[in-house]
């Protein structure tokens, strides 16, 4: 057998992630994307550029921020 059991349900598992994710996003994802091409709102560039992050900063520099701005000594701690 080429892989594993072990393997075999992490391949599953990354499946259903992924397809869980995409859902998501397209249930989101659609709404905010007609919203964007159609409103004229003062909020049209700042939501854009938080929808557009993850296209121009990596997710390791937005989990950095992340964990800057809610970590014990960040911004968000109570």
């Amino acid at each position: 057998m080429l892989l594993s059991e072990d393997d075999l349900r992490a391949v599953w598992l990354t499946f259903r992630l992924a397809a869980i994710v995409t859902l998501i996003l397209l249930v989101l994802g659609t709404p905010i994307a007609w919203w964007l091409a159609r409103s004229r709102s003062r909020w049209k560039g700042p939501i854009g550029a938080v929808v557009a992050l993850p296209l121009v900063l990596p997710p390791s520099v937005l989990g950095f921020y992340l964990l800057v701005a809610m970590g014990p000594n960040g911004r968000s701690a109570g």
